[in-house]
């Protein structure tokens, strides 16, 4: 009954939305054309206009499909020997070994009844001999091949007629899959001989450079998100999925009725899908991430895979005639149809740039309406719109980020769209780039300063045409400038996360931090010491301790990792601590003990749900993101990096020379100590508390005489004996209590004040 009350609510939204997108395309057609107003407002126009119908067209087919998705039933239960045999072939031109090494290590660990079954091949195009050598010591099978003829497909189909299982799984070299993935997968195939392919969705371990160049990796999900967890899943009731390319479980039999996979386009994913849907084979994505890959990390190598995507797609239309295509329903057609007019949005997105600029500017109309007319017409559409993509997309996705990414891209891709679209064809495979060097060294700058060229000359011109409109608002009161103002102002808005966007942001870590909470023992000087990992990086272990704990700076210590499914041995020595909330942040650069042991590692890293967002976080506005864009550029971070924990622990001792100080801070190796009695600071004393004494000597003295660091020269001694920790302890016990007196003396005078000034 819930469903069924879901399930029309969903439909009612999509037709309003549909209702009020009708009204607003029939006024625009019957009513705003500039009729008489010349030649080139009458092309401009028309244009317009007509990316507006194109607009249309794909919302009504996108917002049905929405409406009424078709989802997976639950897996089927099969005996163990049902489990039929698999081709794991995962592709590589250039990519770099270790990233190579991630990927295989993840296949290598995917659970099934029985692992003979899985044959993993490394399809190698690059002919390289460093990755025989890998295949060789992770024990699977290096294809390489005489040609490079036809590209990824040619490796693809190479590798087909080299081996025999029924079932194959392509991968991207950077794509690593979860240990479940056959198992959530093949069942399906199993129970129905007619599934061509599934498509897994394409998420990602690190923030995608729309994420982390708008400094939103905390509050939006990754721009691919909504296509594959969305888009993918509606596309299953009229049998068009979208093949990927990687993540994908096909049947060969699927893919030897397509005639394998496609060749002749730069998108051969694409393409081959479509044919073994033609071929009357039937096709499922479904939500559930079971692989993560590296999203890319340089502008460069984000427009060339995303000028690739376009063009492959038009290429592909082309290629195909998806209108003519034999096999495919109407409702095949259409949904593919428009997969290739969303490439034509760059042309939407010069329209809806420039049409204002050129009624300032140039007195074009191109628009002719009221205010009036804009409210009742265009803002029940838009807000309907809005609205029902955010409700329909589960929040992963809403109006305003469209209109942003689509302006950050649109003069990159505007240039390929066109030139593909009249026959200036790409033939040649470009294979992103992923190996993560541009991440720190930035060496993209100049590449980013010429792609933001356009974006600045629109924002200047939109800025200036801002003013020119305010001031003819007041010079001549007329409608038509307050449309104007407004129109600019949202353009300006895109305009400028476009230009934060190409500005960047550089990093100083080499390898993604992943939270990750699991138990790991350290280990030194015959200490044992439980503690839960809080972040993991390939180089790096981070743990939260409820103590500040003495853990040595000069001599490695042993750390394990241990999961359900992993066991990973590492040593590592401490680069930072310091303390937060209530706990205290041990981080450690780590190397792995043994082979086996960075295996694990590598997979208690990556086998898991990611935590970067999956949907937009509750903080998200557009005022939020551009604050903290300007924020992001003009602040700067400060990292310190203390190897010991610093304690701030105020606490009162005697000395040998019978005066008394103040333990300002203390980190076990070095003690700041305060002379209150304006006494020269000595250059060696020893402090007794609690039946301990240390042993001092000065090293500096802070801001006056009477404030100095020592260090405390007979650590080693204190630190091994048993109850140092009782007294420490009792130090930041009293500290705290301190300051809770100290915060509650100011609140309650904060009060006091507030109340006598209402009554004065």
């Amino acid at each position: 009954m819930e469903m069924g009350a879901m399930k029309f609510g969903r439909r009612l939204l999509v037709l309003i939305t549909t209702i009020t997108s009708t009204i607003y395309i029939i006024w625009r057609l019957t009513s705003t054309l500039p009729f008489g107003f010349g030649w080139f407002a009458w092309f401009c126009a028309v244009f317009l206009i007509s990316v507006e119908l194109m607009g249309y067209f794909e919302m009504i087919v996108h917002f049905y499909q929405l409406s009424n998705p078709l989802v997976l039933k639950n897996l089927p239960v099969i005996p163990d020997k049902d489990y039929p045999h698999v081709d794991i072939f995962i592709s590589t031109y250039n990519e770099p070994e270790d990233l190579l090494y991630k990927t295989i290590n993840g296949c290598l660990n995917m659970e099934y009844p029985d692992k003979s079954k899985v044959h993993i091949y490394l399809c190698d195009d690059g002919h390289r001999e460093s990755m025989g050598e890998l295949a060789r010591k992770m024990g699977v099978t290096h294809l390489v091949r005489d040609t490079h003829q036809d590209a990824k497909a040619g490796n693809l189909n190479f590798a087909m007629s080299v081996t025999t299982s029924p079932y194959i799984v392509t991968f991207d070299a950077d794509m690593i899959p979860r240990r479940q993935f056959l198992l959530r997968t093949i069942p399906y195939f199993v129970e129905n001989e007619k599934i061509g392919f599934i498509q897994i969705p394409q998420t990602f371990y690190n923030p995608d450079l729309f994420q982390f160049n708008l400094f939103a990796e905390k509050s939006i999900p990754s721009e691919q998100d909504y296509f594959y967890r969305d888009v993918q899943v509606m596309r299953n009731k009229s049998n068009s999925v979208i093949y990927g390319g990687t993540n994908t479980i096909l049947s060969r039999e699927a893919l030897e009725a397509a005639g394998g996979f496609f060749t002749g386009v730069i998108t051969e994913d694409f393409a081959t899908g479509m044919k073994i849907q033609a071929a009357g084979y039937e096709s499922y994505a479904i939500d559930e991430p079971l692989a993560v890959g590296m999203a890319p990390e340089d502008l460069k190598s984000l427009i060339s895979q995303r000028k690739r995507w376009a063009r492959g797609c038009i290429q592909t239309g082309k290629r195909i005639h998806i209108l003519f295509m034999k096999g495919f329903s109407w409702a095949q057609k259409v949904s593919y149809l428009t997969s290739i007019t969303y490439w034509f949005g760059p042309l939407k997105q010069l329209s809806y740039v420039m049409a204002p600029i050129l009624y300032v500017f140039f007195n074009v109309i191109i628009v002719k309406t009221t205010l009036l007319q804009v409210l009742m017409f265009w803002l029940p559409m838009y807000l309907f719109n809005n609205y029902t993509l955010k409700k329909l997309s589960g929040n992963i996705r809403v109006t305003r980020l469209t209109y942003v990414y689509d302006m950050i891209l649109f003069p990159s891709l505007l240039p390929a769209v066109i030139m593909e679209t009249i026959g200036i064809s790409q033939r040649t495979f470009q294979v992103t780039r992923k190996d993560g060097k541009d991440k720190i060294a930035g060496s993209d700058r100049d590449y980013r300063i010429r792609a933001a060229i356009p974006h600045v000359i629109l924002a200047i011109l939109s800025f200036i045409g801002i003013c020119l409109a305010v001031r003819q608002t007041f010079l001549q009161p007329t409608e038509a400038y307050i449309i104007i103002v407004f129109w600019l102002l949202v353009n300006l808005y895109n305009l400028m996360m476009s230009i934060f966007f190409m500005m960047g942001r550089q990093t100083s870590r080499k390898f993604d931090r992943f939270f990750a909470e699991e138990d790991c023992l350290i280990t030194f000087d015959n200490q044992v010491i439980r503690a839960k990992t809080f972040d993991l990086s390939e180089q790096g272990v981070a743990v939260r301790l409820p103590f500040p704990e003495w853990i040595p700076t000069d001599e490695d210590v042993h750390l394990q990792i241990k999961t359900p499914y992993y066991d990973s041995k590492l040593t590592g020595r401490v680069v930072n601590v310091f303390e937060i909330g209530d706990a205290w942040h041990f981080a450690f650069m780590v190397d792995a003990d043994t082979e086996d042991d960075y295996a694990d590692y590598m997979q208690i890293i990556y086998d898991r749900q990611h935590t970067l967002p999956l949907f937009i976080g509750k903080d998200y506005s557009s005022l939020a993101t551009l604050v903290a864009n300007v924020k992001g550029h003009l602040v700067t971070t400060k990292h310190f990096s203390r190897k010991l924990p610093q304690m701030v622990v105020n606490r009162r001792v005697k000395t040998n020379l019978g005066q008394e100080a103040v333990i300002q801070d203390f980190n076990y190796q070095f003690v700041t100590l305060d002379f209150t009695d304006n006494t020269r600071l000595p250059r060696e004393i020893i402090l007794e508390d609690g039946g301990f004494q240390f042993i001092c000597q000065r090293k500096e003295m802070i801001s006056n005489e009477n404030l100095g660091v020592y260090e405390i020269t007979n650590y080693q001694e204190l630190v091994h004996h048993p109850k140092f920790q009782s007294l420490i302890q009792s130090w930041l016990v009293i500290q705290k209590e301190q300051v809770a007196e100290t915060n509650e003396f100011r609140h309650e005078l904060n009060q006091y004040l507030t109340q006598a000034k209402r009554i004065s």
